[in-house]
């Protein structure tokens, strides 16, 4: 007989309060989950105006001599849609809303190890993207140097004005929310674990949360050191970067890169642990090769490391052979993964849920981005289509491909946990295929004209380029991803306002959120479930098929006493069996 875990009808509702209340309750909690929310929420804002500067500059580009808006204006656009779409919404989605809120129900925590530093980081992040966004407010404008901020062109000369400064200081406020976030996973997963947990039970998301906490806290000091120096630069005259001082201006591109390219990976490993788990609890079937997916995780952390100057073969001072091999060696890993969610999925009982659809579909448009990337690994490749559209349409393919189409698949499978409401199946696959038909649309006319020569960053091309029928599928492509997320918004708001009750497991999950009510009670659990495999509420749900495969060791509570102890409601069935 399969027993469903259900909310526990014993214990206070989850969604009973503690403390302050309404805008009292947000502004000053430190409960991980009310962070988590808001760091969700204010991710997705973040997300929706680089989609709306996104869209503008699509609209610039749709046909030749275009006036739409102004050389500086599009400069602002593209610097500040990469630096949202980077900075304030792929990673703080990621590690700052779903890991915040999920993470310490995935090792059976009440909280984050530091609540009040949890508070700080979130505080941090949104007035460093409040900063960031107030740079249109300035005289100057916005930053329009690139959200790589290359020097010279970031220095004081060529980009005067308050707002790239307040560009500096949003990320520098945003690196050490990051760096708290860092702590503060890495601690929680280290030291308040289950009993029973051990690191090879840990659900692959935490795994791949660890690495990337720990990739943070390698990446963003260096890039805080680099932008301290370019503020010295802007402001005080130390020609850090600067040639006619001494400076050396590679030398941001060396120091930017040592963290941008472990970003690339703190921005993609947490994608790759939501899809491991949407893909496993939706084939119905086990994680294919757990322990295989773990140590790809930590090779593509150590890897990351040892490939920055893939974005540098331009400049001729790197040692071409060397990153060109690292960063083919960088693909064995990832391949593995392909290899492990393939092997997940096959033969398995699969159901298409909107989050599985977006789940599949990462896997296939990330594919092809890391083929491609695989491509720009080689120096004679790179040095004919650097800067031009093909590594717009390569980057967008591999960030796009994992920030977004991972990230739906996270967000339609936690959200019923995060709020105890369902989304709509309907609107959520309107979404997943709009989304789907729409990032080919729209990315691969952009191969086509970097391979044509067209480069990045110009507002205005003529005619004669031949480049005009692809940039306007390329636009129309942009208008269907636009109304890709428009349906998932418009699913957000139908959830809240006709709510549809949430169980507290609606589709038989394996880890130990599913065993928390939907939503969490203050202190996530009233009870938990033994933990003797990487699979603990499964096994508990389904004890016809787990009796062989986990008998208790030695020494481990039976699961009828350990049901007793926590006070399930279920304990009195459990003893008379």
């Amino acid at each position: 007989m399969t027993v469903l875990a259900e909310r526990p009808s014993g214990f206070a509702h989850p969604e009973a309060e503690h403390g302050p209340t309404g805008l009292l309750k947000w502004l000053t909690s430190t409960d991980h989950k009310v962070i988590g929310k808001s760091y969700t929420i204010t991710s997705i804002a973040f997300f929706l105006a680089a989609g709306i500067m996104a869209m503008l500059i699509r609209i610039q580009l749709a046909g030749p001599d275009s006036t739409v808006v102004s050389q500086h204006t599009y400069n602002e656009l593209f610097t500040m849609h990469g630096s949202l779409m980077l900075y304030l919404f792929a990673g703080p989605f990621a590690f700052g809303g779903i890991a915040n809120y999920i993470i310490p129900l995935q090792v059976g925590a009440p909280d984050m190890a530091f609540p009040r530093l949890n508070a700080l980081s979130y505080w941090l992040y949104l007035s460093g993207g409040l900063t960031m966004i107030g740079g249109f407010l300035t005289v100057g404008g916005a930053a329009d140097f690139g959200w790589v901020a290359y020097a010279p062109l970031s220095d004081a000369v060529n980009s005067p004005g308050a707002g790239p400064d307040m560009w500096i200081v949003a990320l520098v406020l945003t690196g050490f929310s990051a760096i708290f976030t860092g702590v503060n996973l890495v601690a929680t997963i280290f030291y308040l674990r289950a009993p029973g947990l051990t690191m090879f039970r840990l659900p692959i998301f935490t795994w791949n949360m660890l690495v990337t906490a720990i990739l943070i806290l390698v990446a963003f000091p260096v890039l805080t050191a680099a932008l301290v120096m370019l503020w010295c630069d802007r402001h005080l005259g130390a020609h850090i970067y600067t040639v006619s001082g001494g400076g050396v201006p590679v030398l941001w591109q060396n120091l930017f890169w040592f963290f941008g390219h472990p970003e690339v990976y703190i921005l993609a490993l947490p994608y790759f642990g939501m899809v491991t788990e949407v893909l496993a609890v939706f084939s119905r079937k086990p994680v294919f090769g757990y322990r295989g997916m773990i140590f790809a995780t930590i090779t593509i952390g150590a890897l990351s490391t040892a490939v920055w100057a893939h974005h540098m073969f331009t400049t001729g001072t790197v040692l071409l052979p060397f990153f060109s091999l690292m960063s083919y060696l960088i693909a064995v890993p990832t391949g593995i993964k392909f290899f492990n969610w393939i092997g997940t999925m096959w033969r398995g009982s699969l159901q298409f849920t909107s989050s599985m659809l977006f789940a599949v579909g990462f896997l296939i448009v990330f594919l092809f981005g890391g083929v491609t990337g695989v491509l720009l690994a080689s120096p004679p490749v790179d040095f004919y289509v650097h800067d031009t559209y093909f590594v717009i349409a390569h980057f967008h393919e591999v960030l796009f491909g994992s920030a977004v189409f991972g990230g739906f698949a996270g967000l339609y499978y936690w959200y019923p946990k995060m709020t105890g409401r369902m989304l709509r199946e309907g609107l959520g696959k309107a979404s997943f295929w709009l989304m789907f038909i729409g990032f080919w649309v729209t990315y691969l006319p952009q191969y086509l004209l970097g391979l044509r020569g067209m480069p990045r960053r110009i507002a205005v091309y003529s005619a004669s380029t031949g480049w005009a029928g692809l940039n306007l599928i390329s636009t129309v492509g942009a208008f269907i991803l636009f109304a890709a997320a428009a349906f998932t918004v418009l699913n957000l708001w139908v959830s809240w306002r006709v709510p549809e009750v949430a169980p507290a497991n609606p589709w038989d999950g394996h880890t130990l959120e599913w065993a928390a009510a939907s939503p969490p009670v203050h202190h996530n659990f009233t009870w938990l479930p033994p933990v003797r495999s990487e699979r603990p509420v499964w096994d508990f749900n389904h004890p016809e098929h787990t009796t062989q495969m986990h008998p208790p060791s030695e020494g481990e509570v039976t699961r009828a006493e350990r049901v007793l102890a926590s006070g399930h409601p279920d304990a009195g069935k459990e003893t008379q069996r």
